[in-house]
């Protein structure tokens, strides 16, 4: 468990999932002329959301590498676990 008690696996989950958000953001404005909340819950109602959740969750995976490049194995654990959250979030919406 010692590895769940660095600080660094923390900041690992919150960029993985802010990242994410980020880029949901930038391709819901990009695909849609209305603003962003009804475009998500039309998304939502249509079972599109998740995919673009899935789109934009690619991003993590040039940060994992480049984190474990620097040996910062916490940071890399905690982007693993923000993809994780984000998998379950979609599996069960």
């Amino acid at each position: 468990m010692e590895f769940i008690k660095n600080q660094y696996f923390y900041v690992g989950i919150i960029t993985g999932l802010l990242w994410t958000g980020v880029l949901v953001m930038i391709i819901i404005s990009i695909r849609s002329q209305v603003s962003i909340v009804p475009t998500m819950i039309q998304l939502y109602e249509v079972h599109q959301l998740g995919g673009i959740i899935a789109l934009s969750s690619l991003v993590n995976i040039p940060l994992f590498l480049l984190a474990l490049s620097k040996n910062k194995l916490h940071f890399a654990g905690g982007l693993v676990m923000a993809c994780f959250i984000l998998f379950v979030f979609q599996f069960f919406s």
